[in-house]
C-alpha cells in the first residue's frame, strides 16, 4: 500500500490527458489563456498505462480521467479500453464538460467506463455563457442524455456555487437533479490562482442545513467513488446530495489522492506545489521497481493540509494546469 507520512493511504489517483478544454469557466482558466502544454511534452497512452500499472501493483485501485476536457484527447476511448484491462483498476471514472458527451457515450461504457462526472453550473443559458464563456447548454443536456442511454448509473453533477452568479440556482439544479435522477454535488470554490480568487466562494454549511431540512434529507452512509463528498439523502434513498467544503470544513486529515498532470507531474495536494516529475524516468524507460521507489518518494512528499484559508493568495497555479 502507498502511505504517507501522516498514516494516510493513498488508493486514488487523478490521471490529466490533456490541459485544454473548448470551455472557459472563469474559476478554471484565465479569459485567453493560452499557455497550455504542448502535445509533445504529453504523456503518451502507454507511458500512463505504465504509471497506473505501478500505482494498481502497489495498493491503488481507484482512477479518474480528468483534464481540461478529457474527450478532447484524441482516441480516449482507446485509454480506457488499455486502463480497464490492468490488473488492480477495480474502478475508472471522469470528469467532463459533457459538450462531446453525446458523441462518446455509449464507446466509454462499451470500453469500460464505471462512472462520469459532469460539471453543470447553471442550467440557464445566460448563466452558462457568463460562467463558461459559451452557450453549451444544450450541449451538455445532450451529452447527459447521451449517458443515461448508455446505461451509466449514479451520475454526478458538479456545482460550484459562486456569490452573485449561481447562488440563486441552487434549488433549480437540486431539482433537475431530483427530477433526472442525477446525484447532485456541491462544491466550495478553490482559490487556485488568480481567476478563481477574483470570485467570492460560498459557504456551504448553512446551505446544507437549509436544504436538509427543505428536503427532509439526512447523513448517508453511501459512498459514490473515492472522493471528499459528504452524502446526505431522502428517507426512501432515491435522491442524493453530496457536499465538498475543502474551504468550510477541510477535509485533508482523510485525503487518499494525488494528481498525475498531462506532462507526467504528480502533484500532491492540490493547494500546494509539492510535485514530482515522473516523465524523465519515463522517457529514460526505467525498471518496475525504479519507478514505484519513485512513487513512493512523491508520496513522502505529500503536505499535511492546504492553506486556500490562511493563505487564500498564495496559489498561482490554475486548475485547468493541475487536472480537476
Amino acid at each position: 500500500m502507498l502511505i504517507d507520512r501522516y498514516s494516510r493511504t493513498i488508493d486514488y489517483l487523478r490521471i490529466s490527458v490533456t490541459d485544454r478544454c473548448d470551455l472557459r469557466c472563469t474559476y478554471c482558466m484565465p479569459k485567453g489563456f493560452t499557455e497550455f502544454e504542448k502535445p509533445k511534452h504529453w504523456l503518451s497512452f502507454t507511458e500512463i498505462e505504465r504509471v497506473v500499472r505501478q500505482f494498481a501493483a502497489m495498493g491503488t485501485h481507484h482512477f479518474r480521467l480528468t483534464g481540461g476536457e478529457p474527450l478532447l484527447r484524441k482516441n480516449i476511448v482507446e485509454l480506457v479500453e488499455r486502463l480497464k484491462s490492468i490488473e488492480g483498476v477495480h474502478e475508472l471514472s471522469l470528469s467532463t464538460n459533457a459538450t462531446q458527451l453525446e458523441h462518446y457515450a455509449h464507446d466509454l461504457k462499451r470500453a469500460g467506463l464505471d462512472r462520469i462526472n459532469v460539471s453543470l453550473d447553471s442550467l440557464t443559458r445566460q448563466g452558462v455563457a457568463k460562467i463558461t464563456g459559451f452557450d453549451a447548454k444544450d450541449k451538455v443536456l445532450a451529452g447527459l442524455a447521451a449517458a443515461k442511454d448508455a446505461g451509466f448509473k449514479h451520475i454526478k453533477i458538479n456545482m460550484v456555487p459562486m456569490q452573485g452568479i449561481n447562488e440563486n440556482e441552487i434549488d433549480a439544479v437540486v431539482k433537475f437533479c431530483m427530477q433526472n435522477h442525477f446525484i447532485l454535488r456541491l462544491i466550495e470554490l478553490m482559490p487556485m490562482g488568480a481567476t478563481a480568487q477574483n470570485h467570492q466562494y460560498i459557504n456551504l454549511q448553512p446551505i446544507i442545513t437549509r436544504l436538509s431540512q427543505e428536503l427532509d434529507l439526512i447523513p448517508s452512509a453511501r459512498q459514490y467513488g473515492k472522493g471528499p463528498a459528504q452524502y446526505w439523502e431522502n428517507a426512501e434513498g432515491t435522491f442524493s446530495m453530496g457536499y465538498i467544503t475543502p474551504m468550510s470544513q477541510h477535509f485533508c486529515q482523510s485525503c487518499n489522492r494525488v494528481r498525475l498532470t498531462v506532462d507526467g507531474t504528480l502533484y500532491m495536494c492540490l493547494g500546494q506545489e509539492q510535485k514530482y516529475p515522473l516523465a524523465p524516468l519515463l522517457k529514460a524507460e526505467v525498471d518496475d521497481h525504479t519507478l514505484q521507489q519513485a512513487i513512493r518518494n512523491a508520496i513522502n512528499l505529500k503536505p499535511l493540509q492546504h492553506d486556500f484559508v490562511e493563505q487564500p493568495l498564495k496559489l498561482i497555479r490554475i486548475m485547468s494546469s493541475t487536472g480537476g
